[in-house]
């Protein structure tokens, strides 16, 4: 298949994009890396930000290969490369949930026994839930294998029968939808964890402002600059998920099936809230920020005050 100018103009944003994905979940990878080796010891957050950098690095590459793969050659059987993509897409959903949450119980002022309670308990137990977001994922990579056996299989029943070209057609719009309700069922819980950390954080942030307006110390604003900094990041990813979300439901219409420019364009739109997402997480980790200003801005170069999350 020859694609016109347009299309080749959206695959090559696209190829763009990926690669900066790419170039951002390495650095992650390897300054956290290098920080893990050195300290021997890694904070909740950057445990978080470690495998997701890893998880958003398999995402892409796999990414690029199918959608590449599928569209100048679909006659090819792709379904173990989807799967992939499946598994590591849900992965990153937790993954960037969880670090939501995290970020919602290290920077929120709230008081209340069972907040603090939760936060000295999620603190403590990120590995576990890095663990659990596995888990979760591997259920649902196992749902999907079963959901290609069984397609195959009633796929060449059917093909082996004349006259049944219908049904095997109903049978595959069938399973494509029943794959869109999955990714859209898979990733409504890391939603609703995000929505409830997102608010939790604008009413921690109304608090401090009511505060504030009595106590106009240095200690407040650095603890106004770490919520600007948490909410930042959580209106990235809302804006990433959003799209993630309109790019699934148009994919289900004709026009996108049929991998033209318009199916190009939605993945660039998608990977390039996902970069600016990468962006958002890089400058909001204290860790990375400082090796960034070191490698670029020089050793000498102190790091502003109050820029770092507590």
């Amino acid at each position: 298949m020859i694609p016109n100018q347009l299309t080749v103009f959206f695959m090559t944003i696209y190829v763009l994009v990926s690669l900066t994905i790419i170039v951002q979940s390495s650095i992650i990878v390897v300054v956290l890396s290098r920080e893990w080796v050195q300290v021997k010891r890694l904070s909740p957050v950057d445990m978080i930000l470690i495998s997701l950098g890893v998880c958003r690095f398999c995402l892409q590459g796999t990414s690029v290969l199918y959608n590449f793969c599928y569209y100048f050659n679909p006659a090819d059987d792709l379904w173990y490369i989807a799967i992939i993509w499946e598994f590591t897409n849900t992965l990153a959903f937790w993954l960037t949930s969880l670090l939501a949450v995290v970020y919602c119980f290290k920077v929120s002022s709230f008081a209340y026994a069972i907040f603090l309670w939760l936060r000295w308990r999620i603190l403590r137990l990120v590995p576990q839930l890095l663990l659990g977001s596995l888990m979760i994922s591997c259920v649902t990579i196992i749902v999907s294998a079963l959901r290609v056996v069984f397609f195959k299989s009633q796929l060449i029943s059917r093909m082996q029968l004349p006259g049944n070209n219908t049904e095997t057609e109903t049978l595959r719009t069938f399973l494509e939808k029943n794959y869109v309700h999955q990714l859209l069922a898979t990733s409504f819980i890391p939603f609703l964890l995000f929505l409830t950390s997102t608010i939790l954080l604008i009413a921690s942030l109304c608090q401090h402002l009511r505060q504030i307006r009595h106590h106009d110390t240095g200690h407040s604003n650095s603890s106004m600059k770490a919520h600007a900094t948490a909410l930042r990041f959580l209106a990235f990813f809302l804006i990433f998920f959003t799209s993630y979300f309109l790019t699934i439901i148009i994919s289900t219409t004709y026009y996108l099936r049929y991998k033209n420019y318009w199916f190009w364009a939605g993945e660039t739109i998608i990977y390039a809230t996902v970069s600016i997402h990468l962006t958002s997480l890089i400058l909001s980790s204290p860790t990375l920020k400082k090796v960034l200003k070191v490698r670029f801005c020089g050793p000498k170069l102190p790091e502003a005050p109050g820029t770092a999350i507590p």
